[in-house]
């Protein structure tokens, strides 16, 4: 693990930025997020989530030349086949909103009895740009979606997105609290499983 002390975040999006760092930073590991290399963003063409966090992360570590971490995560809906899925973060289209793709979800689920939802996380670790074998991590976080908002935290689904056995939304949670529970924080911890192995 010493020689990954430092590595890039291959994200541009500040709440996941946010969380990683949180959860890294335990470990002493500092995490560099790949704006501060002026890194383009990177297409994201593929239909599942391994391989959308693979080319970030290749991406991120190619312009770098460090190890390079990259998640790919979104909501699944089960009533809609597991949409939006990889389309999370641009359900409603471009520009990319929040407050659109919510509203969007909202809209396609309003009359639908079955509104049981997750959040998958896939992240990948790097150690260079063409590590033949990437360290691979995932993570589930089961819910439901509500139809009105609550909670002033998070980002993206988590006003939307309820616990029934906590009564809460994930935007309603501390962040700490959100940390040890989502599916980014679980294949977090999994993933440092991994490399202290």
């Amino acid at each position: 693990m010493n020689n990954l002390r430092k590595l890039v975040i291959a994200t541009g999006n500040v709440g996941k930025l946010r969380e990683i760092d949180a959860l890294l930073e335990r470990f002493n590991i500092t995490s560099l997020p790949q704006a501060i290399f002026s890194i383009p963003e990177v297409e994201e063409p593929h239909p599942t989530f391994i391989e959308n966090a693979l080319v970030k992360a290749r991406h991120a570590s190619r312009h770098t030349g460090l190890p390079a971490l990259a998640d790919d995560s979104g909501i699944c809906v089960n009533a809609l086949q597991g949409a939006p899925g990889v389309y999370s973060a641009r359900y409603a289209g471009e520009p990319r909103s929040d407050q659109r793709n919510n509203q969007k979800l909202i809209e396609t689920l309003k009359n639908n009895a079955d509104r049981s939802a997750y959040y998958y996380c896939v992240i990948v670790l790097l150690r260079h740009a063409e590590d033949p074998q990437p360290i691979i991590a995932e993570g589930l976080w089961h819910g439901e979606i509500i139809l009105e908002p609550r909670g002033e935290g998070g980002f993206g689904y988590d006003p939307y997105f309820f616990l029934p056995e906590l009564n809460k939304t994930a935007a309603e949670l501390q962040s700490d609290e959100k940390n040890k529970l989502s599916h980014r924080g679980k294949a977090l911890a999994r993933l440092i499983e991994q490399l202290q192995r």
